[in-house]
């Protein structure tokens, strides 16, 4: 009997081409008896088995791959970002958290776009998707993708097309995507496809990515109510002899991260001593004190020519009052302060 005949009897019960004895011939009722797998031909077995159905599953993923609108579910561990980042990474994104807890109750329910990596076998590249991969990381669960072979151009293609139906990209977000892609070696017709845009808006896109440090657009952060016309006077008044170290000033300090993206917009123009930004009514007043808990008593409200200070008295009652009656104080050391000062800096040398 061969060898191959022997290892289908073992494991796949295959009739050995051998007489069968009469059940009344010797030995025949130990033959009866099932031999039970033991030791090396055991663990060979369940190598089979296991490689058998490695194999399958691997055969069954490569042909939903194959049909292209098949989703399917890949660890999200295996997935790498776009070659090309469309959106502002910010260290904390509400959003995010939102849809993590979406995706937890409900679970996901629009699929990826992913690509077989180019360079690594085993592994994926993200068309679209980066929001859904990193929620479910975080969960600790298969993310639902439909799988494509994509070209460079085909993938940031889907990039772009994805983000216009569903969410569009702030303008700085535009402008920054366009910029990577073309430092990355993509002629412009390509990035207008991308980006559904037109030679004209193309350029002016690329213009304010390069005079905007990127720097300072990924602290100030998508912005997504401040368009082009805002984004192009900002870049226009960075140009001006100092102006990326007074913002630089403002960009470090505390309070400046807690604000949304387009506040903080806002607080960057102000820096910046544009009018138009000290003019918007509906700014959020900056926080000047706050309490154990973090949750601000005292609020500045800044306009024209005045400002005003807001107190949370639910929070501190009574401490308006108590301010109110020292500010006479206040001001007459301000007065001793910069009477002082004036005198130091008019003495003889």
């Amino acid at each position: 009997m061969s060898r191959k005949t022997t290892i289908d009897a073992l494991f796949a019960k295959k009739p050995v081409d051998k007489p069968i004895e009469p059940l009344g011939a010797p030995n025949s009722m130990e033959r009866a008896v099932p031999a039970v797998r033991t030791g090396a031909v055991a663990a060979m077995g369940a190598s089979l088995q296991q490689w058998s159905a490695a194999a399958k599953a691997s055969e069954d993923l490569q042909a939903q791959i194959a049909n292209a609108k098949t989703i399917v579910e890949l660890d999200p561990q295996s997935i790498d970002p776009a070659p090309v980042r469309d959106r502002l990474v910010i260290e904390h994104d509400p959003s995010l958290d939102e849809l993590v807890k979406s995706i937890a109750e409900a679970g996901q329910q629009v699929p990826i776009l992913v690509r077989p990596h180019p360079n690594q076998t085993g592994r994926f590249q993200a068309a679209y998707g980066h929001r859904r991969i990193e929620a479910t990381r975080r969960l600790g669960q298969p993310v639902r993708a439909i799988v494509q072979a994509l070209t460079d151009e085909a993938l940031i293609t889907a990039q772009g097309k994805e983000n216009s139906e569903r969410r569009d990209l702030s303008f700085i977000e535009k402008a920054l995507f366009a910029r990577r892609l073309e430092e990355a070696g993509y002629d412009r017709a390509v990035i207008g496809t991308s980006l559904s845009t037109d030679k004209a808006d193309l350029s002016r896109l690329i213009q304010v990515a390069r005079s905007v440090p990127e720097a300072i657009a990924k602290r100030i952060g998508s912005a997504p109510k401040a368009g082009r016309a805002r984004w192009m006077a900002l870049a226009e008044l960075l140009q001006a002899p100092g102006a990326e170290r007074r913002l630089g000033a403002v960009l470090e300090r505390s309070t400046f991260s807690a604000f949304d993206s387009d506040r903080r917009f806002l607080e960057a123009m102000r820096a910046l001593d544009v009018p138009s930004a000290r003019e918007d009514e509906k700014a959020e007043p900056d926080v000047l004190v706050e309490d154990p808990a973090g949750k601000g008593i005292v609020s500045r409200k800044r306009g024209k020519s005045t400002s005003q200070l807001i107190f949370n008295e639910t929070l501190a009652p009574g401490f308006m009052s108590f301010l109110a009656s020292e500010l006479p104080n206040f001001y007459r050391r301000y007065l001793d302060q910069a009477t002082s000062t004036s005198s130091t800096r008019k003495a003889p040398r």
